[in-house]
């Protein structure tokens, strides 16, 4: 029985009780769930159902709680139902209804953990989005990561979700990475302002093995060839890494296209006919005080120039305009001045911010070595890459790590920690039970142990203490795929991954599955390598939500 069957039950259980008293059924609600008690010994599952019901029918809550007692009481599958407080119920299920989970868990494969929870939502989510001026630095990887894992997760609970990168390849930051370009090829030090490090002169390079006639042309003009060129060789470098740490996008979207089809000056049109433009000192400003902002902010300067955040205006009504109801920006932590302005500026459109528009923040990551955080990158010379990291703990490790902590905290990948072939890894833990699990199916197969038909499978011979455990575990993932994604935290999956892979590891150290030599092969064999299969569908379904790999061999 899966918890959501369960809830099902209990749900029944009070149509019943309702019925038999003669109570308002219009108080009951369409959906209840069940939980996992914190304690263990309190049951498998718990319900506050006749708590929530109590004060709309005038019951008291253990009065209702007794009475939904001895209806679930005498339901099959249900071995005992205790009250508790003020009217919780801890419910335990007979072995033969726990097991069953194995069998639903292995015959729905790869669709066990997807729900509907979000079916409806059309979700814009953003994220990364690196300027083009260098390699991928460690903070845009954590996004690439978490932000990855957060897509998968929304179609996993039946949200329609659109990806984007957002390409600034439009103002000042361009103009000093073609800057530095110029300078690299003349074998001069970067301006001031510029970029330094060792893929400023590769660029260079290869712009001018591009267009050799870069080299004939005046200043102007060939900073000009390194723009477009360096800018369109970044975008390539930056796509193509992406796409070797598994993270591809739906759209790709360029800031210089907002400017080149006029969309700034729709969006001014539309903030304009919303009545929140004013000018001052010849600028265009946007009272964006008037929806909790700590100032207003120019869109267009006196000199007729657009701000980035005319920019950001116009790429976020564009977004609406594309039909997507809610949109997600994934930051940096540098940008959290960004959530105010951003969150009026929905509002000056007239959107509900709360609803329409969603910004997470990112906290910074340090790469440890030794102990001690490594500062300068090969390379890029000021900071750490997207290579840096696959270079130093491969690229599973790496999105597993970034992703096992909540996006709000700081967090230290320590490269001695993440390479050990360990259970210290938390990587290697969970990927252990893949591939052990998998070892299992293989030497099963050896020994002429099979699962057998679904007919023939007999959950209540799954009674030992570890194997109600791990049933448990399996029995919280879909719950937890619903809450990771409706709480924006890919790490909540993780978590629950290593707690699984311990739960498991018990298992297999007191539960025998093959047969020992010459031993006959048992019903009870055939219900544990059920369990230990629907185990591999789980981790594997987990860590595909990470975008991890589930490997057979280790």
């Amino acid at each position: 029985m899966t918890p959501a069957e369960l809830a099902s039950v209990v749900l029944a259980a009070a149509h019943a009780v309702f019925n038999e008293r003669g109570l308002d059924r219009a108080a009951l609600p369409e959906h209840t769930v069940v939980e996992r008690p914190r304690n263990p010994e309190h049951g498998d599952y718990a319900s506050t159902l006749a708590l929530q019901l109590s004060k709309k029918v005038g019951v008291p809550p253990r009065e209702l709680a007794a009475a939904l007692s001895d209806e679930l009481g005498r339901t099959p599958g249900i071995k005992s139902v205790e009250i508790a407080g003020p009217g919780f119920l801890n419910i335990r299920l007979d072995a033969a209804a726990a097991g069953q989970l194995a069998r639903v868990i292995v015959e729905a494969g790869a669709e066990y953990g997807r729900s509907d929870r979000l079916a409806g939502e059309k979700i814009n989510l953003e994220f990364v989005s690196a300027n083009p001026t260098g390699p991928v630095h460690i903070g845009g990887v954590r996004w690439a990561a978490v932000g990855d894992a957060l897509s998968r997760l929304l179609r996993a609970t039946g949200a329609d979700v659109g990806t984007e990168y957002y390409f600034n390849d439009a103002g000042s930051q361009i103009d000093r990475f073609a800057r530095s370009l110029l300078a690299a090829s003349k074998g001069e030090p970067a301006p001031e302002d510029g970029y330094g490090g060792a893929y400023i002169a590769e660029i260079a390079t290869e712009v001018q093995a591009r267009r050799p006639e870069v080299r004939s042309l005046d200043d102007a003009a060939a900073q000009e060839v390194f723009r477009v060129e360096g800018v369109t060789l970044m975008f390539d470098e930056i796509r193509s890494s992406l796409r070797d740490f598994g993270v591809e996008f739906d759209t790709y979207f360029n800031e210089k296209d907002l400017h080149d089809r006029g969309e700034l000056d729709l969006a001014l049109n539309r903030l304009r006919e919303q009545g929140h433009l004013y000018e001052s000192e010849g600028a265009t400003w946007l009272r964006t005080t008037d929806f909790g902002d700590d100032k207003d902010r120019v869109l267009r300067k006196s000199n007729g120039e657009w701000t980035y955040f005319a920019a950001d205006c116009a790429y976020y009504l564009d977004k609406r305009e594309r039909g997507f109801e809610r949109v997600v920006i994934m930051l940096g932590a540098d940008h959290h001045g960004y959530i105010g302005r951003m969150k009026a500026m929905a509002a000056c459109f007239g959107d509900d911010p709360e609803r329409n528009l969603e910004i997470l923040i990112g906290q910074l990551v340090n790469l440890l070595r030794d102990g001690a955080p490594m500062r300068m990158s090969k390379r890029a010379g000021t900071v750490i890459t997207l290579e840096d990291l696959v270079e130093a703990i491969g690229v599973d490790a790496s999105r597993y790590a970034l992703a096992r902590y909540s996006s709000d905290s700081p967090i230290d990948i320590d490269i001695e920690l993440w390479t050990q072939a360990s259970r210290d890894n938390p990587v290697y833990k969970v990927q252990y039970v893949a591939a052990r699990t998998a070892s299992v199916g293989r030497n099963a197969a050896e020994v002429g142990l099979t699962r057998g038909d679904a007919e023939a499978f007999r959950p209540e011979l799954l009674g030992n203490e570890k194997e109600n455990d791990l049933l448990k575990a399996l029995a919280g993932f879909p719950a937890t795929v619903a809450t990771a994604a409706e709480l924006r935290g890919p790490h909540r999956v993780a978590r629950y991954l290593e707690d699984l892979a311990g739960a498991y590891h018990r298992f297999y150290d007191e539960c025998r599955i093959l047969p020992r030599g010459d031993e006959e092969v048992t019903d009870l064999h055939r219900a544990r390598l059920w369990l230990n299969d629907a185990t591999r569908t789980v981790i594997t379904n987990g860590l595909h939500l990470l975008g991890v790999s589930a490997p057979e061999r280790m």
